[in-house]
């Protein structure tokens, strides 16, 4: 395997079936990235080519574990607490009273980070809807945190992380919601029991069939689409779209726009969505 080297048309084979199976559309250019993700799999399979690796994942009774480590090792995964924290201030001041103003039924509200990675970003929510919850009695929530990535599934239901990944957390914030390492754990942060529990983290691939109709409140979906072509944008954007309440919201990041796909929503900022 030393030196062994993706051809063009092996990674077109494995770009192809990335496609199909996430969405993620890989360009020529990420073959060397390719070459050496898959490289370690091969490796671990103790196979002798990618022709061979291939042919292990793509079969119709394909090892499903070994397909899901291939998915994980293709997949990009950056986040931080507080990242684009515009968004948050947004939800604090404008969706989540407007969400208690109209409230009907005695019923949690829900909300789902859909390309959690490693939990940065659901925890950083649990935050903020805790601090709101704190001065709204009787305001009640979930959210669901969901990726295609067992590997950083199981970092983020951890809940623990280097410190210097909090430094964008203010410090009446960290203080109340980490615990500081000790020990063999030194120089690590906890996220504390209490808004671990609000999390509940599952896989998910966004391609699949959506199961919840109406039944969302607020969606993040971040730096992901980013990754698909327009075909796939619109249809993910649809399926979003139908998940929602009416009167539901969906944030995409700063680097993305749907202005040129077509979608129901109705913008309200500049990477924030309104389910009318």
């Amino acid at each position: 395997m030393i030196g062994k080297q993706l051809s063009d048309a092996e990674f077109k084979k494995f770009s192809d079936l990335i496609y199909q199976q996430v969405g993620i559309f890989m360009k020529m250019e990420k073959k060397e990235l390719l070459n050496a993700r898959l490289g370690k799999r091969l490796r671990a399979c103790q196979l002798d080519s990618f022709q061979e690796y291939f042919d292990f994942i793509a079969r119709p009774d394909q090892q499903k574990l070994e397909f899901v480590l291939f998915l994980d090792s293709v997949s990009t995964n950056f986040t931080s607490f507080f990242r684009e924290v515009s968004h948050f201030e947004y939800l604090k001041a404008n969706v989540l009273p407007e969400l208690v103003a109209k409230k009907s039924g005695n019923r949690d509200f829900v909300f789902w980070s859909s390309a959690s990675s490693s939990g940065e970003e659901p925890y950083t929510l649990a935050m903020f809807l805790n601090e709101f919850g704190g001065q709204n009695v009787g305001f009640r929530y979930k959210i669901m945190a969901t990726d295609i990535s067992t590997r950083v599934l199981a970092m983020a239901a951890n809940g623990v992380y280097p410190i210097e990944q909090t430094t964008k957390v203010p410090h009446d914030i960290l203080t109340k919601y980490f615990q500081k390492g000790l020990g063999n754990s030194a120089g690590k942060v906890k996220v504390k029991d209490d808004i671990r529990r609000q999390v509940t983290f599952q896989r998910f691939n966004l391609m699949d069939e959506f199961p919840w109709h109406g039944e969302m409140d607020v969606i993040f979906c971040r730096n992901v689409m980013i990754y698909f072509d327009r075909q796939t944008q619109e249809k993910l954007i649809g399926k979003f779209y139908n998940c929602l309440n009416k009167g539901g919201y969906l944030f995409i990041g700063h680097s993305e726009s749907i202005a040129s796909l077509k979608h129901d929503f109705v913008q309200v900022e500049a990477t924030t969505y309104k389910k009318i």
